[in-house]
């Protein structure tokens, strides 16, 4: 069945390691989209960080979708309106940012629009990934924050050592409660545990009329997983971790060597 959406991962994936989109990657999407295949950037950024890519790849069009915050937000690409959502509500905040401080890490959440820390000595990582995705960010004390706030996710976030060893000691109730996986080394995302790539793009899909096997998804990281199961084709970046080369049907080349045009010309055209 012929492939009509590609769900496509961006750091890593799309990115090349200096966060560009390739002329060669570039010609690909242009070439499958002329095809009448759906391009969908599908990421854990927040939707502005996914804004001035769609604008450079003239997809900020009617017709156009995203999918950001690890699938918890499906968005139209021409002005951001979510067309479905799944979210956190505060009192889920309440209760992963006391663990986050039990544990010993630093913590975030997002609203649509807003990154928020209540850590007076914010992290480096929250300052990157607001220097990533151009998030704005606001320090608010718990006792500050509006109790009516939904949130697409929430993160605990920290050096890698210090965070892998959170993960360790991060209670059953939290495991079973939440959907919980690691975008980066640095980041662990907390979702509502309806929530993953996989059920975003497959929210999607169904809006389209599209059946799986007319869906691929490409990845290189923990939190690609569920879309590269969900799609028809699976597809691994030559860069991917071990776990997500082991469930794809196709390896292609890295994000250094243009991996995603190289599965779209040959899977797609």
């Amino acid at each position: 069945m012929a492939i009509k959406l590609i769900a496509i991962d961006m750091d890593g994936t799309l990115l090349n390691p200096q966060h560009e989109i390739t002329p060669g990657v570039k010609s690909a999407l242009d070439r499958a989209r002329q095809q009448g295949v759906s391009i969908v950037l599908t990421t854990g950024r927040p939707f502005v960080g996914i804004q001035r890519y769609l604008m450079e790849l003239d997809m900020q069009t009617p017709g156009q979708y995203a999918i950001s915050n690890n699938g918890a937000l499906v968005h139209q690409a021409e002005d951001g309106e979510c067309v479905a959502e799944v979210t956190l509500t505060f009192d889920d905040y309440l209760y992963i940012e006391k663990l986050a401080r039990e544990l010993g890490v630093h913590f975030q959440a997002f609203d649509k629009s807003h990154l928020y820390t209540p850590n007076k000595d914010i992290s480096e990582f929250t300052i990157h990934e607001a220097s990533l995705t151009g998030i704005p960010v606001r320090y608010r004390a718990v006792e500050e924050m509006d109790r009516a706030m939904r949130f697409p996710k929430l993160m605990m976030i920290d050096r890698p050592a210090l965070l892998d060893a959170a993960i360790a000691r991060l209670p059953a109730h939290a495991q079973q409660t939440y959907t919980i996986l690691k975008s980066a080394p640095y980041y662990l995302e907390i979702l509502d545990r309806r929530v993953n790539k996989g059920q975003g793009v497959r929210m999607l899909a169904e809006k389209l009329g599209l059946k799986q096997e007319e869906v691929m998804a490409i990845g290189d990281q923990e939190n690609d997983l569920a879309m590269i199961e969900y799609a028809g084709t699976g597809v691994a970046m030559g860069n991917a971790i071990d776990s997500v080369k082991k469930i794809a049907q196709f390896i292609t080349k890295t994000n250094m060597e243009d991996g995603v045009a190289h599965a779209i010309e040959e899977l797609v055209l």
